[in-house]
């Protein structure tokens, strides 16, 4: 049997992106500014249209100062994040 992990929240993840930058107070001008990226590319991101790259996501949480796993805890928004699931056990490297 297969069992598919949830679907995640990719409309969260946008809505935390526009909120972090909010609650900086930055244009999205200001953003690009300090991440790197393309204005419309932020755009595109808190709009919807597009999801971004790890590479994008990693710039964004660079400039808002924001952990990724922070940020990408959006993602689970809905559902429980992985190795917090009752009954799982969590893995050690090694």
């Amino acid at each position: 049997m297969t069992i598919f992990p949830p679907d995640p929240d990719f409309e969260a993840l946008r809505l935390e992106l526009a909120r972090l930058r909010a609650a900086h107070g930055w244009t999205y001008d200001e953003l690009a500014a300090r991440s790197g990226l393309a204005r419309r590319t932020l755009i595109e991101i808190e709009q919807g249209r597009t999801i971004g790259t790890l590479k994008t996501w990693h710039a964004l949480a660079h400039a808002l100062s924001t952990p990724l796993d922070q940020l990408f805890g959006a993602l689970c928004g809905d559902h429980e994040p992985p190795g917090r699931c009752a009954g799982s056990q969590p893995t050690q490297a090694t």
